[in-house]
């Protein structure tokens, strides 16, 4: 019994998956999600991405939290449209369900969009099982989490189509070996891609924007 309703349970979050693909497709929406655990930079990295200004591309971000509304507030001096979404009134998800996400969806007008960023609720597993019908998850995990995360929680960069390598300016006081991470990386997913950067120095923040201008346009 208890199989057959995870199963249930399942399927009805894939159907809302296909339900949100079809809406983004609909409007030529590019989704994008930012994974990872708490403090890894995600909202630092978006931040410094939106104020690349993304060549003209309409964004607005969905941020995924189980509390408060505090990234959303950091964003908030972009004047772009923000739609927070947490976890915690419906049992506190360590991820960010379609149901979830299908909700927030509906307080942004698509058609006047280009691309919806969306933070995940932080954490290193859950984020990674469930599909919310992006067009691209990003993994960004911090310098100071360690060269062996990937080995530890393969899903995440097997899963993902891009790896964010965040705070790489501490890597010399931290003692970090980014050749021992990208070994890593690829003993997991060899195809993946994968981008250094510093939200405080600015590093890679501009490879990062042209990677992204490019799958928008590809799609």
């Amino acid at each position: 019994m208890e199989i057959k309703v995870v199963k249930k349970a399942l399927a009805a979050g894939e159907a809302v998956a296909d339900e949100i693909r079809g809406k983004l497709a609909e409007n030529d929406v590019y989704m994008v999600t930012f994974m990872g655990s708490p403090g890894s930079g995600k909202t630092a990295v978006i931040e410094r991405l939106l104020e690349t200004g993304l060549d003209g591309f309409r964004a607005a971000v969905v941020e995924g939290d189980i509390a408060t509304t505090a990234d959303a507030e950091r964003l908030a001096r972009f004047d772009i449209p923000i739609v927070q979404v947490n976890t915690e009134p419906f049992g506190g998800d360590c991820h960010m369900p379609p149901n979830l996400l299908s909700s927030g969806l509906e307080d942004l007008d698509l058609s006047t969009l280009d691309l919806v960023i969306v933070e995940n609720v932080g954490n290193l597993v859950c984020p990674a099982e469930f599909d919310i019908g992006e067009n691209l998850k990003v993994v960004v995990l911090s310098i100071a989490e360690g060269e062996d995360k990937p080995l530890k929680y393969p899903l995440i960069f097997r899963e993902s189509g891009l790896c964010v390598v965040s705070k790489s300016d501490l890597a010399g006081a931290l003692d970090f070996d980014i050749d021992r991470l990208r070994t890593n990386i690829s003993r997991v997913n060899g195809t993946i891609p994968v981008i250094e950067t510093s939200a405080r120095t600015e590093t890679g923040i501009d490879e990062l924007e042209g990677f992204l201008i490019a799958r928008i346009r590809e799609t």
